[in-house]
C-alpha cells in the first residue's frame, strides 16, 4: 500500500509539513531508474529519491546523500532554486505534486510500472524523467484528482463489488476485510465494518508484513506483522530496503538455482551417456581379438568368404565373424587390429571425460546445496560473486522470442549474431525458415512437428513477423522467401546473420506481428 491514496495523501501532508520554506537545491539521476531531489533552507537538507523501475516504484528519504562524480545527470534544473509551497495528493489517485515558487511544479505519479516524474511550468508540461513515457506530456496535474465515492446504498445493492467501486483500495483493505469475517456478516454489519475500515485508512499507522513469504506494505494489521510504525517517512525508510532486499533475493535465488539445477541435470545425463558407452566397450569384444581370431584360423577360413564360423580360443567356443569378400583375411585382421589401436585412443579419452564429467557433477551439486542453504541477499550476493559459474538472471538465455499459433511454434531470431545461433544450433533440418527477402530482418524459424506438414495460415503468421521484423516493416507488401532449414547454409567468414538459401519459394504478406510482445 505504499502508492495507494491513503498511504499519499498521508505522506503528502507529512511531506509539506517538512519542506515549507526548504528550496529545491538539485536534481539528479546517477542510477538508471532513480531520480534524487535535494532540498535545503540553509541550515538543514532534506532528500528524496524516487526509484521508479519496471518492477518497483517508491519514494525513499535518505538522511544524507553523496553524488558521484561520475556518471550523474543533472535534470529539471529550471526548478532549481524555487522554494516549496505546498505538497498535495490528488484525491482518490496514486499521485501527488509539489508546488513552487514561479509556477514549477514536480509531478509523482506512481503507477507501479509506468511511474514517472513530469516537471510542469505556467501548468504546462515541460520535462519528463521517464521519457519512454511520452504520453506522460499529456497530463494535466490540476485535472488528475478522482471522485470514487461509496454510499451505503451502492454498497448494499452489490456488496462483492467493493473493489470495483472504490478500485484506490488495493488488495490488502480488502484481505483485511476477509480476515475480519466480512462474508459471514449480514449486508448492515458488512458496511459497518467497512466504514470501521475506513476510519484506520484516514488516520492510519504503517506495517511491515509478510504475506505469503512477500514483505509488504500495509496501512491496517494483516498478515505476519514485522514492524509499526506511526511516520510515514520512517515507515518507507524501513521498507523499501528490505523489500529492495528480498526482490533481490527471490529474482537472483529462482535464477540461479534454475539455472544450476539446469546444468546439473545436463551434467549428470552426459556423465550416465559416458557410462554407457564405456558399459558397451567393456561388454563387446574388442577388435584385437577378432583379429587375433582370424589370424589364429587363417587356413580354416575360405576365400572369398563374407561370413565365417571360427573357433574362439578367448572364449572357448565358436562365433561368427563377418569379412569383406574383396580383401584377404590378412587385410581384415590389420584393420581391425588399426581399428583397435585407435579404440584405445578413444578408451583413454573416454574414462578423462568420464572423470572430467563426474568432477563437474560433484562441483554443481556441492554448488546447489550450498545455494539452498542461503537465506538472504548479501550471501546470495556474495555467492554469485564466488561461483561465477552460475549465470546471473539476465533473459538472455536464448537467441530467440518463442511464439505459439495453432500449435506450431515460431522462433524470431533476436539480432545478426541471434540469427546465426537460431539458424545453425536450434533448429532441424526439416524446420522451416524464412526471411524477408533482398533485405536485413530476423530469421525466423517454425518448428517441425513429426508427421504433420505446415499449414498454409501459419507460413503466413511467421512470414508476417519477419517482414515486420526487416527492414521493410514499412511496406505495403513484402516479399518472405521460405525453405527447409537443410537448404539455408553460412559461407565461411560471412557477416553475422548472412546465409545463403536454396530451393526457397516466396510468398507476399503485409508485415505485422501479431503476437505483440517484442519490443
Amino acid at each position: 500500500m505504499h502508492q495507494n491514496y491513503y498511504f499519499l495523501r498521508q505522506l503528502a501532508q507529512k511531506l509539506e509539513q517538512t519542506l515549507k520554506g526548504f528550496s529545491l537545491h538539485s536534481v539528479f539521476s546517477q542510477e538508471k531508474d532513480e531520480l534524487v531531489l535535494a532540498f535545503h533552507n540553509g541550515a538543514q537538507e532534506f532528500f528524496i529519491k524516487a526509484i521508479q523501475t519496471s518492477t518497483f516504484s517508491s519514494l525513499q528519504f535518505p538522511a544524507t546523500f553523496n553524488r558521484a562524480r561520475q556518471n550523474s545527470v543533472d535534470l529539471f534544473t529550471s526548478v532549481w532554486g524555487k522554494q516549496v509551497l505546498e505538497v498535495q495528493a490528488h484525491r482518490q489517485e496514486r499521485s501527488f505534486f509539489i508546488q513552487f515558487t514561479q509556477g514549477k511544479v514536480l509531478l509523482f505519479k506512481l503507477f507501479g510500472n509506468r511511474s514517472n516524474v513530469i516537471l510542469f511550468e505556467q501548468d504546462q508540461p515541460m520535462a519528463l524523467f521517464h521519457r519512454k513515457f511520452a504520453k506522460d506530456l499529456e497530463l494535466d496535474y490540476r485535472a488528475m484528482h478522482q471522485n470514487w465515492h461509496l454510499t451505503q446504498e451502492q454498497f448494499l445493492a452489490q456488496p462483492q463489488l467493493l473493489g470495483k467501486m472504490l478500485p484506490t483500495l488495493g488488495d490488502l483493505p480488502l484481505l483485511y476485510l476477509q480476515e475480519m469475517g466480512i462474508e459471514a456478516k449480514q449486508p448492515l454489519a458488512q458496511w459497518q465494518l467497512v466504514q470501521e475500515m475506513l476510519a484506520q485508512l484516514e488516520t492510519p499507522s504503517y506495517y511491515l508484513t509478510y504475506l505469503d513469504k512477500v514483505l509488504r506494505f500495509s496501512l491496517l494489521p494483516v498478515g505476519q506483522i514485522q514492524q509499526k510504525y506511526t511516520d510515514p517517512l520512517e515507515a518507507l525508510n524501513a521498507f523499501v530496503p528490505q523489500y529492495r532486499a528480498q526482490e533481490y533475493f527471490s529474482r537472483h535465488y529462482g535464477a540461479a538455482h534454475k539455472s544450476l539445477q539446469r546444468q546439473l541435470e545436463v551434467a549428470q545425463k552426459i556423465w550416465w551417456q559416458i557410462q554407457e558407452q564405456l558399459e558397451t566397450w567393456h561388454h563387446g569384444t574388442p577388435y584385437a581379438q577378432t583379429a587375433d581370431v582370424i589370424m589364429a584360423n587363417l587356413t580354416n577360413i575360405p576365400k572369398g568368404s563374407a561370413e565365417v564360423e571360427l573357433y574362439d580360443f578367448y572364449q572357448d567356443t565358436t562365433r561368427k565373424i563377418k569379412l569383406h569378400a574383396t580383401e584377404t583375411p590378412q587385410k581384415t585382421a590389420e584393420r581391425l587390429y588399426k581399428k583397435a589401436k585407435n579404440q584405445q585412443i578413444e578408451l583413454t579419452l573416454l574414462q578423462a571425460r568420464a572423470e572430467k564429467k563426474e568432477q563437474e557433477v560433484e562441483r554443481l551439486g556441492r554448488q546447489l546445496k550450498e545455494l539452498e542453504e542461503i537465506t538472504s541477499a548479501p550471501q546470495l550476493r556474495q555467492y554469485l560473486k564466488k561461483n561465477t559459474v552460475v549465470p546471473l538472471p539476465a533473459g538472455q538465455e536464448l537467441p530467440y522470442h518463442t511464439f505459439e499459433t495453432n500449435g506450431f511454434k515460431i522462433l524470431v531470431g533476436k539480432n545478426a549474431k541471434a540469427n546465426d545461433k537460431l539458424t545453425l544450433h536450434h533448429t532441424h533440418k526439416d524446420d522451416l525458415w524464412l526471411h524477408a527477402k533482398d533485405v536485413p530482418g530476423s530469421h525466423v524459424v517454425i518448428k517441425l512437428k513429426a508427421g504433420q506438414p505446415f499449414p498454409m495460415p501459419v507460413i503466413e503468421t511467421a512470414a508476417q513477423v519477419a517482414a515486420y521484423y526487416s527492414k521493410r516493416k514499412n511496406d505495403t507488401l513484402c516479399p518472405v522467401l521460405y525453405t527447409p532449414r537443410k537448404y539455408v547454409r553460412k559461407p565461411r567468414g560471412a557477416t553475422p546473420g548472412s546465409v545463403i538459401v536454396e530451393r526457397e519459394k516466396v510468398i507476399l504478406v503485409t508485415p505485422q506481428n501479431p503476437f505483440k510482445v517484442i519490443p
